[in-house]
């Protein structure tokens, strides 16, 4: 039975064994969730810094995504030109062969396969998007079909891009233009297309027209790679520029996560440590307050 004197240290016991078991549940819920707090509120002066620096956070993930995605256009870019390059350059020396050799065997079809690359590079697709397209990204950048339609074909129909060029943001107040369109890399390989289209059937051997012929387009494809070749430079250097940006975004990115690790992330052999030592604590207090609530004068009298 309770007496006068052991209802005060009852009451202050129960009010500690109140306390033990907030702290214990409390430390509980940090080792569930890996936080030290339920929410931004209870994280006190931190959580204004916090909110900001996952709002920056965001806007730097923001630029390594666009820069992946600016980087694969441009990987795309650079394969279908490197494709453009290295067949036009097959073809010169086919050309020089025969202007040289004064034979042409297989050269007709080489011509063919040179200018069915060219077509299937220039009117390559990304995501079923024109590459070449510029903003015209529905519908193919180049338009003759064959080699003979090249001769009645003007540069100025044969391309149905436009020029207006992709961008995008990768990072603060930096902007990167990066399309590349079809008669900007295909004009000039194009003229040596129709020159040769113009000549017929290349014969073997071939007539001196025709020598004339394949003497004026191998300098016409020298013209023409050194334009494509400019601008493949010129994406390279892009494709540089965004591998550098994208690796900046995400060394800030991490720096950033770092922070709000540090505000919000528990540690969790601290808490495990402090779980051990409530738990020993509220296990104390059950004892202390059983033994008193069992205290009785009648114990002591004989």
């Amino acid at each position: 039975m309770s007496r006068v004197a052991t209802i005060p240290l009852q009451r202050t016991m129960s009010a500690a064994i109140q306390h033990s078991q907030q702290l214990l549940a409390t430390t509980q819920a940090r080792l569930a969730t890996g936080k030290k707090a339920p929410d931004y509120a209870s994280l006190g002066v931190q959580a204004v810094r916090n909110l900001s620096t996952h709002s920056l956070r965001a806007q730097q993930e923001s630029y390594v995504a666009a820069a992946t995605q600016v980087g694969t256009t441009l990987t795309l870019n650079d394969t279908n030109m490197s494709a453009i390059d290295s067949s036009a350059m097959s073809l010169k020396q086919d050309l020089l062969n025969a202007i040289g050799s004064g034979q042409s065997p297989g050269l007709n079809e080489a011509i063919t396969a040179a200018f069915n690359q060219f077509r299937a590079a220039l009117n390559a697709s990304d995501g079923g998007r024109s590459l070449f397209g510029g903003s015209q990204t529905d519908a193919p950048a180049f338009l003759p079909d064959t080699l003979a339609d090249t001769v009645s074909t003007p540069a100025s129909a044969a391309f149905a891009n436009d020029g207006i060029k992709a961008s995008a943001r990768l990072s603060d107040q930096v902007d990167i233009q990066y399309g590349v369109t079809a008669s900007e890399i295909g004009s000039g390989l194009y003229s040596a297309f129709q020159t040769l289209a113009g000549a017929g059937s290349i014969g073997n051997p071939p007539t001196a027209s025709q020598i004339a012929t394949l003497s004026t387009a191998a300098g016409q494809i020298d013209a023409g790679l050194s334009s494509l070749r400019a601008v493949s430079a010129e994406n390279g250097r892009k494709q540089a520029q965004t591998d550098t940006l994208s690796t900046r975004a995400s060394d800030r990115s991490d720096m950033l996560q770092g922070i709000i690790a540090d505000n919000e992330d528990a540690d969790l052999g601290q808490v495990a440590i402090d779980l051990a030592q409530q738990k020993a604590m509220l296990e104390a207090s059950y004892s202390v307050f059983s033994q008193l609530s069992g205290l009785s004068l009648a114990k002591y009298l004989g």
